[in-house]
């Protein structure tokens, strides 16, 4: 301790030594692993983000990442707003992620099903979704759906 000229005790600032791990390691994109082991993960989940082009894919493909790329954010911004337009029309359905593809003028939004309403009405709302996504987006739009029994059949493992 110091004596200052006023009788206090001032403590000099000193560097301790941690003795604990460091703690900069990657975390985003990870699941935790829980006790009972039984938290469902899909394929695209189980891999972390560095498998990212070996064993898995982006779900966004387009153009516009590229050096000069034009409408980077108008395009970021129209994902989000087709996927978030896909969870709302098709509540509840999906059991996968959202893969929207973009070749030219051509946009394809990819996903699983479950099949938990009659084929009548998931043929209504894939013409209603592509009719509506093309007329915002002022281009044609696709759907490559895919569906199946139940959400369980996509569960690539539980941790």
């Amino acid at each position: 301790m110091v004596q200052t000229s006023n009788n206090v005790a001032v403590v000099p600032q000193l560097r301790h030594f941690h003795a604990s791990a460091v703690c900069c390691k990657v975390q985003s994109g990870r699941y935790k692993i829980t006790q009972r082991r039984d938290r469902p993960l899909t394929y695209e989940m189980a891999n972390p983000p560095h498998f990212i082009a070996h064993r898995k894919s982006w779900n966004s493909w387009d153009t516009t990442s590229l050096l000069d790329g034009q409408r980077a954010a108008e395009t970021s911004l129209e994902d989000v707003f087709i996927r978030r337009f896909m969870i709302g029309t098709w509540h509840d359905l999906f059991c996968s992620e959202i893969i929207i593809k973009r070749q030219h003028n051509l946009i394809r939004i990819a996903g699983i099903l479950r099949q938990g309403i009659p084929s009548r009405k998931m043929y209504f709302l894939i013409g209603y979704t592509e009719e509506l996504l093309a007329n915002w987006l002022q281009c044609p739009v696709k759907l490559e759906l895919q569906t199946t029994d139940k959400k369980e059949d996509v569960i690539f493992k539980y941790i």
